[in-house]
């Protein structure tokens, strides 16, 4: 097994549905990243063994193909679309180092896109003459229809399960707008697409704007509101992969785990906890920490059962002040984590929830001084 490291990492703003990004395809956001990591790099088009991409949401085809093409990256070059819906993004990241600890590859862009302002109307067909298409607006992601979780509801769920009240999910949705509007991204990390260089959404929030929202699930007390849930939204995120002794940024390990479909938001704790048994780290010792915020209590719960330092935990804000890019957002985390090690050095944990009770996690470090092996 040889290193891995992150050689580039760029991403587009995460621009909300229906705005900057509503005319664009998914492809098209993949396809402006490809040139800026190559010319950051130093790498030629023609050196380039695969592209991977994660999407959720195009509704089929191959993404990652279309947007290789678009780039103009040789027709040779192979390209690998996958779905495992909001941890696509890293997933996509995952594999791609496989490829390159296996010794199967050398340099692969990898990442994730989504488009929720071009998503393609879904719906069952019918199985009669007689029947209608039923539209749909998820997929199933349980085999038990009695069972199937509403992520929405899962997580006020588990806000009452864990005593998360909704004022605590409504002040850590606070601090991570204050955080984003604080920091601007660095430069390098996003790459201008339709005249969009920041991302748009973040806001000044006050207690009493939040506490006349009404709860879209849940209760009162411990119920999820519209300012503690992610918004739908348009982007990509790409990083270029290549051996471990051509770049600062290394890949100590990453996998993946499965836990309960009806509590998906818990499933980064196993992955988290098993990736860093492995690596010999404790979570609460990693200086930085991207964490998906799907729904604040998402990260909240996350927070409290690793026992991480809510200082180091998305330090630059995180989704809530951001966006939601299905299939983009854990390779946005991995994009932001990179451009926070280059610029403080130490080390980044990145993790994220998927629905249907999965997780992925990642572990990336800037310690020059020890090349250790990539893990999975």
């Amino acid at each position: 097994m040889t290193g891995v490291a992150l050689l580039a990492a760029r991403r587009t703003a995460v621009v909300p549905r229906g705005s900057a990004f509503r005319d664009l395809e998914p492809f098209a956001l993949a396809a402006a990243l490809i040139g800026p990591l190559l010319a950051e790099a130093g790498i030629a088009t023609e050196a380039v063994d695969e592209v991977i991409l994660g999407n959720a949401l195009s509704g089929g085809g191959n993404v990652a193909r279309v947007a290789a093409l678009a780039a103009g990256l040789p027709q040779h070059i192979p390209a690998l679309t996958l779905d495992t819906q909001c941890c696509s993004g890293l997933d996509a990241i995952r594999m791609g180092a496989a490829r390159i600890a296996a010794g199967e590859a050398r340099y692969v862009l990898a990442g994730g896109v989504e488009s929720f302002s071009r998503a393609p109307l879904r719906a069952h067909r019918p199985r009669s003459k007689d029947e209608a298409p039923v539209f749909y607006r998820q997929p199933a992601f349980t085999p038990w229809p009695e069972r199937e979780p509403d992520l929405a509801a899962a997580a006020a769920a588990l806000a009452r399960a864990e005593g998360i009240s909704r004022q605590a999910q409504e002040a850590f949705a606070m601090e991570s707008h204050r955080r984003s509007l604080a920091a601007a991204p660095p430069d390098g990390e996003i790459v201008p697409v339709n005249g969009m260089a920041m991302d748009p959404f973040a806001r000044v929030l006050s207690p009493a704007l939040l506490a006349r929202l009404p709860v879209i699930a849940g209760d009162a007390a411990f119920g999820v509101t519209a300012a503690t849930t992610a918004v739908e939204a348009d982007a990509a995120a790409m990083v270029l992969l290549g051996p471990g002794d051509e770049g600062q940024v290394q890949v100590l390990g990453a996998l993946a785990r499965g836990g309960d479909p009806l509590m998906p938001a818990l499933a980064p704790v196993a992955a988290v906890d098993a990736l860093c048994a492995r690596l010999g780290l404790h979570a609460r010792d990693i200086e930085h920490v991207e964490l998906m915020e799907a729904y604040a209590v998402q990260a909240l719960a996350g927070i409290g059962r690793l026992g991480l330092d809510p200082v180091r935990v998305n330090a630059q804000g995180g989704a809530l002040a951001r966006g939601h890019p299905i299939g983009a957002s854990g390779a946005v985390l991995a994009v932001r984590a990179f451009h926070r090690l280059r610029a403080a050095g130490g080390r980044a944990l990145v993790a994220i929830a998927g629905a249907g009770g999965i997780a992925s996690a990642m572990v990336l470090s800037r310690q020059d001084e020890t090349l250790r092996p990539w893990q999975d």
